[in-house]
C-alpha cells in the first residue's frame, strides 16, 4: 500500500495513535490559559529534547541534503548558519525567562504599548504560519520520494497536519514538549539512518573525493558555493531574528527556573547542529550515487529519494520507522509553532479586546486560533515553488522585528514610534527587493527593473545577491527606527524602569507570577551594573556564569567545525 510494506504501516500507526493519546493525557492538566501556552514546571532534560524537537525539522533535512546536492558541502550552511548564534543563545534565554512573559508580545508592550505588542502577534502570526507550510511541504517531498510517488505530498501533508493539530490542540504546550522529548529521540535515528549506507554504496569519503572533480565542492566555505560573506550575513539575520521567532520565548521560559531554559535551548540547539553532518554529507554522497545509476533526481527528492532506495532492503518495517521520524521532526516543531501562534492571537490581540471571561474561555479561542494559522500554512505549503525558496522567506520575515527587540533591548532611547518604524521601512524594504509572485502570476520583480544598475559585487547569477538584501532591509530599519526614535516622544520613565528592573530579576526557584511581565510580591531588584554607565545604553556586565557557559558554547561551535573540517579534507 503505497509503496509501503505492512510492518511500516503498523509501526506508523502505533507511533501516531501513541502521540494523539499524549495530548489527550495532557489536556487533562489544563486549568488556566498560562497551563495551555507556558507551562513552567520542565527540568533540563525535558528542555534539552524541547529545544532541540522544536527547533529540529524535516524541511532542515531537505533543504541541507537539496543544496548540498547542488552546491557541495557549504550546502551546511543552510542550517549552520544558526551554528555561530548557538553560543549566544545562552546569554538570551535568561533574560527571555526573567520577562515573565506568556508570549513573546507581552515583552513588547512592557516595553513599548499595546499597539506594538499587537504589530509583533501579526508578524509573528505570518512567521509561524510561513515555517508551518514550509515544514509540511518539506516533509511531503520526502515521503513523496521515498515512496516512489505512491504517496502523495497534498495527501502527506493532510496525514501530518491532523496528527500535530489533535494533540497540540488538545494538550497545549506541555503536550507539545512531552512530545518533542520522543520525538527529539527519533529525530537523531532518522539524521543518521541513511549516512552509512548511501557512505558504503559509493566507497565512503574516499570515494566521493575520487568521483567529484571540483575542489570547491569539498570545501565548507566556497566562492561558488557559499562563502564566508554569505556566512556572515545569514548568521547575523539569524541573530537579529530568532529572538523574535514566536517559539523561541517557550523555548526559554518552559523551565522551572532560568538555568532550565539556557541549558535547554542551547545544548538542545547544539545537538541539533550535529545532527546537520550527517544530512549534508548525504547529499553529496547522493552526488556519486546517482550519478553512477544515470538517475536524475530533483535537489528537494534527495533525501526522499536516498530512503526509498535502501530502506526496504534491510527489512520490512524499517522505511515505516523512517517516516515515523520524520513525522516526529515536523510535528515537533509545528506543534510548539502552532501553539505559539496561538498565544499571540489570544494573549496580544484577542484578549486586550474581550477582557473578563472565564479561562476556559481563553484556552478554546487559542485552540481555535491554532487551527487557523495552520491553516494558513497549509495554504502556504501548496504554493511555495521550492522548499529553498521557502527558507529563505522564512529568514526574512524572522528578521522583521527583531531590530526593533534589541533596539529596545539596549537602548532606552527607542521610541514606539521607532518600533513601528523600523518594522514598517524594513518590511517594506524586504518586499521591493524582492520577486512576489502569486502562483503563475509575477507581481513584482525588482531584479527586472534594477538589477542592471546595481555594483557587479552586489549582484548573484544577474540578481541582487541574498545577502546584500539583508543588509539593504536590516540597514534601513536600524536607521530609521534610531532617526524616527530621536525626533518621537519617549517611553514614560517609570515604564523603562520597570522593564529593566524584569530584565536584572533572577527567577526564584518556586517563583509565580499572575500577570505577565511583572515581578512576584517582595523580590528584590539587584542594582544597575552597566557597561556603559551614565548613558542611554543598557548592555549588563555579564555574570561569570553566562561568560562561563558563552565560552563552553564556542568551544562545542569550535570542535562541531573542525570534525566537518577533518572529514572533509581527510
Amino acid at each position: 500500500m503505497f509503496g509501503l510494506e505492512i510492518a511500516d504501516i503498523l509501526v506508523l500507526g502505533l507511533y501516531l495513535l501513541g502521540m494523539a493519546a499524549i495530548g489527550v493525557w495532557s489536556a487533562s492538566k489544563i486549568k488556566k490559559s498560562a497551563d495551555f501556552f507556558m507551562p513552567r514546571r520542565f527540568g533540563k532534560a525535558m528542555m534539552v529534547m524541547f529545544g532541540f524537537g522544536a527547533g529540529t525539522h524535516s524541511d532542515q533535512a531537505v533543504t541541507v541534503a537539496s543544496k548540498s546536492f547542488s552546491v557541495g558541502l557549504s550546502g551546511i550552511w543552510y542550517q549552520w548558519l544558526w551554528l555561530p548564534c548557538t553560543p549566544f543563545y545562552w546569554l538570551i534565554a535568561p533574560v527571555m525567562r526573567r520577562f515573565r512573559a506568556i508570549t513573546t508580545g507581552d515583552v513588547f508592550e512592557a516595553r513599548y504599548d499595546r499597539s506594538v505588542a499587537f504589530l509583533y502577534a501579526i508578524v509573528g502570526m505570518l512567521n509561524l504560519s510561513v515555517n508551518i507550510g514550509l515544514m509540511l511541504r518539506a516533509s511531503s517531498e520526502v515521503i513523496s520520494a521515498s515512496t516512489q510517488g505512491l504517496l502523495s505530498a497534498n495527501a502527506a501533508i493532510a496525514v501530518m497536519t491532523v496528527v500535530f493539530v489533535a494533540y497540540g490542540v488538545a494538550g497545549g504546550l506541555a503536550a507539545a514538549i512531552l512530545t518533542d522529548f520522543i520525538q527529539g529521540i527519533l529525530t537523531i535515528i532518522f539524521s543518521f539512518l541513511l549516512l552509512p549506507l548511501i557512505m558504503n554504496a559509493v566507497g565512503g569519503m574516499d570515494g566521493i573525493r575520487e568521483s567529484i572533480s571540483d575542489p570547491g565542492k569539498l570545501s565548507l566555505v566556497a566562492p561558488a558555493g557559499i562563502g564566508v560573506f554569505y556566512i556572515a550575513v545569514i548568521a547575523f539575520n539569524g541573530l537579529v531574528g530568532i529572538v523574535t521567532q514566536p517559539h523561541t520565548m517557550s523555548n526559554c521560559a518552559a523551565g522551572k527556573t532560568e538555568m532550565e531554559g539556557r541549558f535547554g535551548w542551547m545544548f538542545g540547539n547544539l545537538i541539533k547542529r550535529i545532527c546537520t553532518i550527517p544530512w549534508c554529507l548525504t547529499g553529496v554522497a547522493a552526488v556519486v550515487y546517482f550519478a553512477g545509476k544515470g538517475i536524475e533526481v530533483e535537489p528537494d527528492k534527495v533525501f526522499g529519494a536516498v530512503a526509498g532506495d535502501f530502506l526496504p532492503k534491510i527489512m520490512p518495517g524499517i522505511l515505516g520507522i523512517f517516516l515515523a521520524a520524520l513525522l516526529a521532526s515536523v510535528m515537533s516543531s509545528c506543534d510548539a509553532f502552532m501553539i505559539a501562534s496561538s498565544g499571540l492571537f489570544t494573549e496580544n490581540i484577542y484578549r486586550p479586546l474581550i477582557q473578563g471571561r472565564s479561562q476556559k474561555h481563553y484556552v478554546t479561542v487559542g485552540r481555535i486560533a491554532s487551527v487557523v494559522v495552520v491553516a494558513g500554512g497549509v495554504a502556504f505549503a501548496y504554493s511555495l515553488r521550492g522548499v529553498v525558496e521557502g527558507l529563505e522567506i522564512f529568514w526574512k520575515i524572522s528578521a522583521m522585528m527583531g531590530i526593533a527587540f534589541w533596539l529596545g533591548l539596549f537602548w532606552r532611547r527607542t521610541t514606539v514610534a521607532g518600533a513601528w518604524a523600523t518594522t514598517l521601512v524594513g518590511f517594506g524594504v524586504m518586499l521591493f527587493t524582492s520577486e512576489i509572485a502569486f502562483g503563475p502570476h509575477m507581481l513584482w520583480d525588482f531584479n527586472r527593473y534594477f538589477a542592471a544598475y546595481l555594483p557587479e559585487f552586489m549582484l548573484w547569477e544577474g540578481k541582487l545577491y541574498l545577502p546584500w538584501q539583508m543588509i539593504l532591509y536590516l540597514g534601513a530599519g536600524l536607521i530609521s527606527g534610531i532617526v524616527v526614535s530621536l525626533f518621537t516622544k519617549r517611553v514614560g520613565e517609570e515604564k523603562i524602569e520597570n522593564f529593566y528592573a524584569l530584565t536584572r530579576t533572577p527567577i526564584a526557584p518556586g517563583e509565580q507570577v499572575e500577570n505577565p511581565c511583572t515581578l512576584p510580591e517582595g523580590a528584590v531588584v539587584p542594582r544597575r551594573r552597566n557597561v556603559f554607565p551614565n548613558t542611554s545604553l543598557e548592555i549588563a556586565v555579564p555574570s561569570r556564569a553566562s561568560i562561563i557557559g558563552f565560552l563552553i558554547g564556542w568551544g562545542f561551535v569550535v570542535a562541531i567545525v573542525y570534525v566537518v573540517y577533518t572529514i572533509a579534507k581527510g
